[in-house]
Order: structure tokens, then sequence, then C-alpha cells
């Protein structure tokens, strides 16, 4: 099992920034990459961003985020952070942090228990 505590949630204006962190604990060994979810009310859960805990770190971002949001990893610490800037009342949603194990059919997901990013106009 792999536990996962996320922080830095909170209530912005539009055009400001946040930034989110999520630390794994537990059986990390076997993860393949971090990620971020979000889900806005009424909404399903959408990707984010994630990132690969491999040697090449690569990165994947929702259209909707690219060029504003940016996720970075600390392996030592198995802690990834996700930099939101030049929010958006849009962006306002329920962030979860997702770890994964395996791959394809044989990944298993992780979910921390979501923070709230709140973005007024």
């Amino acid at each position: 099992q792999v536990q996962l505590v996320e922080s830095g949630g909170g209530l912005v204006q539009a055009g400001g920034s946040l930034r989110l962190s999520c630390a794994a604990s537990g059986n990390t060994l076997f993860m393949n990459g971090m990620g971020w979810y979000r889900q806005a009310l009424g909404t399903q859960r959408e990707l984010v961003a994630s990132i690969t805990f491999d040697s090449t770190g690569a990165t994947n971002y929702a259209p909707s985020v690219k060029g504003r949001f940016t996720i970075s990893r600390d392996i030592a610490k198995n802690t990834v952070y996700l930099q939101l800037s030049d929010l958006e009342p849009e962006d306002t949603a329920v962030y979860y942090c997702n770890a994964y194990t395996g791959v394809a059919r044989g990944r298993k997901n992780y979910w921390g228990q979501g923070t709230q990013v709140s973005v007024t106009s």
C-alpha cells in the first residue's frame, strides 16, 4: 500500500499562484510515477499532470494547464509538486494526488484525500 498526503491548496485570486505538494509513504519502492488529477463540481475527475519516476522524468499535461502548471518530483523524498500559476476560475476544483505502480493492465492507483483549490475572479 502507498499512502499519499497532500498540502498546499487554498483560495486565490485569478492570476495568482499556488504550490501543491504530495508526499508518498509506505510501499513506495515500486512506484512508477505520480501525478495530479482534479474534479470540479458536477464533472468527472481529470488528469492535470503526471511525471514518471524513471530516469526520464517524463511529464504529461492536460492541454488546459500546459504552460501554466509545472509538475516536478523529488524522488529521494517520494514527493511530487505542482506549481499552479496564472490561475483561472476554471481551475477551481479538488485536486487529488495520484501514485501508481505497474503499467497498463497491471497498473494500480493510489489516491490522496484531495485538497481544494478555489480561484476567484
